[in-house]
C-alpha cells in the first residue's frame, strides 16, 4: 500500500507542470476548504469567491511551493487564512446589522439571531486582529473544528506549542473583549 504523504507529494510536483494534476489537488482539497472558508464567513456564495481565490493563489504559485514534511492543504490553509482575513479587514466599516433593520419589529427570534451573528461578527473580528499563529490555532479550533494534533501537523508545531497559542488567543480575547456581553445584554 503507498504511503499517502509520499502520493500527494508525486500529485504536487506533477501539478507544478501538468494541469490535470493540479485539477486532482483541487477535487481532493476543494470541499475541506470551502467548509473552512464557509464556516468563517456564513455566506455561500462569498465562501465559494474565496475558495476559488485560494486555489487561483495556489496555481499561480504552484512553483514556488516546496514540501516541508507538512501536507499540502497547510499552504491552502494558510492561504485560506488570509484570504478571509482580508475579506474582513476590506469589511471593516459595514455593519452587518444594516441588513436587518427591517426586521427589528419581527419575532422576538428574529432579534436573537440578529444580536448572535453581531455577536459571533465581533468575536471573529478580534480573533483576526490576533498575531498570525494564534489566529490560525483559533481558526482551525474553533472555526473549522480540528483536533490538537491536526492543527499541530497543519501549523508545524508540535501539540504543546498550538496549546499556548489556543490559551493565549483565549485569554487575550477574554481582556479585549470583555464589554461584548453588557454591550449586547447577557442572553446566553
Amino acid at each position: 500500500m503507498p504511503d499517502g504523504s509520499q502520493d500527494e507529494r508525486e500529485l504536487v510536483e506533477r501539478a507544478k507542470r501538468d494541469p490535470d494534476a493540479f485539477g486532482a489537488l483541487y477535487d481532493r482539497y476543494f470541499p475541506q476548504i470551502y467548509r473552512f472558508a464557509y464556516s468563517r464567513l456564513r455566506e455561500q456564495s462569498l465562501a465559494e469567491d474565496v475558495t476559488q481565490e485560494v486555489f487561483f493563489k495556489a496555481l499561480r504559485n504552484m512553483g514556488r511551493y516546496t514540501y516541508s514534511g507538512h501536507p499540502f492543504s497547510s499552504w491552502l490553509y494558510q492561504i485560506a487564512l488570509n484570504a478571509v482575513a482580508d475579506h474582513y479587514r476590506g469589511q471593516r466599516g459595514e455593519v452587518e446589522l444594516e441588513e436587518a433593520t427591517g426586521l427589528a419589529s419581527q419575532a422576538p427570534e428574529v432579534v436573537d439571531e440578529v444580536i448572535r451573528r453581531d455577536r459571533s461578527h465581533r468575536v471573529w473580528t478580534a480573533i483576526d486582529q490576533l498575531p498570525r499563529q494564534q489566529r490560525a490555532a483559533m481558526v482551525l479550533k474553533f472555526g473549522e473544528d480540528r483536533k490538537i494534533d491536526e492543527i499541530a501537523q497543519i501549523l508545524g508545531k508540535s501539540s504543546g506549542a498550538v496549546k499556548l497559542l489556543l490559551h493565549r488567543g483565549v485569554e487575550r480575547l477574554r481582556r479585549e473583549l470583555p464589554q461584548l456581553e453588557a454591550e449586547l445584554g447577557t442572553k446566553s
